[in-house]
């Protein structure tokens, strides 16, 4: 592969937070995509200045230092363009939001290579971000496999790191709706309980109050039916499986979430008949990423983007109402 241009010069600000931290260890956790290493590299080479001065990967940053990095363009990994439907809500030169679907992951990973998000965004567009790691072009945040809704993706470097920044100090606004076994007693509440890897089950998380992260999740009732309800979440935290664990953690789980207690729903069991054999109503997380609020990465100026209901979720909730509702 031939050798690529390096990006434009990038301008940064550290902050108030940040007091005696190796400018390479800052970097790394600043650009996570590229290793360490690179980054030493970079800076060895004069390619990173402090204040205007070159300095050492050793150098300790104070609040208020101003660095000025140019970072080289990654090598890209090869990843199969798909000709995958996407359904965009909107896109300009810095990114692309879009309602993702189910059934969908979101980057390529060891056992899943084919028919992510990612595979169908090499094919629809040729200019992304490097993103967050490998095989992750354009991806600054994710969504499970089965939750639909709005997500943004970045095209180039500049936009990522600036949305990214956003996510990590949680200055973006995302609200949830999820439909729930039973209905909370609190028609809204908070849950703050920290979230870790499940002590025994692969792949799945669980409430860790010892060894967990923070994790907050905001909820409100926003129309209760027998047996049911339907929740709209804000989260203050971004967790793996961070929604589905907390209202799995209240005893309210989201329909179908079979991972973390949620059942299928029959609509013989919404009309109270007889068991019948049926096709679930919804197979899969009734869970759905409706509103993100963030600043453009180009403006500065705040936009709110909306994925309308998916249909499964859309049934779910017309049934509901018609034989549910209290």
């Amino acid at each position: 592969m031939e050798q690529q241009n390096d990006h434009e010069p990038l301008t940064l600000r550290v902050g108030a937070s940040i007091k005696e931290r190796r400018i390479d260890k800052y970097l790394h956790g600043r650009f996570s995509n590229f290793s360490r290493v690179m980054i030493q590299k970079q800076i060895s080479a004069g390619s990173v200045k402090v204040n205007g001065d070159i300095v050492k990967p050793s150098f300790k940053l104070t609040p208020g230092d101003q660095i000025i990095v140019t970072l080289p363009q990654l090598p890209q990994k090869e990843i199969l363009p798909e000709d995958i439907p996407l359904n965009i809500i909107f896109e300009d030169d810095d990114i692309i939001v879009l309602n993702k679907q189910q059934n969908m992951i979101v980057h390529p990973a060891r056992s899943n290579t084919h028919g992510t998000l990612v595979n169908a965004l090499v094919f629809y567009s040729d200019n992304l971000s490097s993103g967050l790691g490998e095989f992750r072009p354009g991806i600054v945040h994710r969504l499970d496999k089965n939750t639909t809704g709005v997500m943004v993706v970045t095209k180039n470097d500049t936009a990522q790191w600036k949305i990214a920044k956003q996510f990590e100090n949680r200055q973006t606004k995302k609200t949830y709706l999820a439909i729930v076994h039973g209905c909370p007693e609190l028609t809204a509440d908070r849950i703050n309980a920290k979230i870790g890897m499940h002590p025994r089950k692969r792949e799945r998380y669980a409430v860790r109050p010892e060894t967990g992260k923070e994790a907050i999740t905001f909820y409100q009732v926003l129309e209760e039916f027998r047996g049911y309800a339907l929740l709209e979440i804000n989260i203050k935290t971004g967790r793996t499986h961070q929604v589905r664990v907390h209202l799995s953690h209240i005893k309210h789980p989201v329909v179908a979430d079979d991972m973390y207690g949620g059942k299928l729903v029959y609509s013989w069991q919404l009309q109270d008949g007889e068991p019948a054999a049926q096709d679930p109503i919804i197979n899969r997380v009734a869970l759905h990423a409706h509103t993100l609020e963030f600043k453009h990465p180009t403006t500065e100026k705040t936009v709110k983007f909306e994925a309308p209901l998916p249909e499964d979720m859309q049934n779910l909730l017309n049934m509901l109402r018609q034989y549910r509702k209290i």
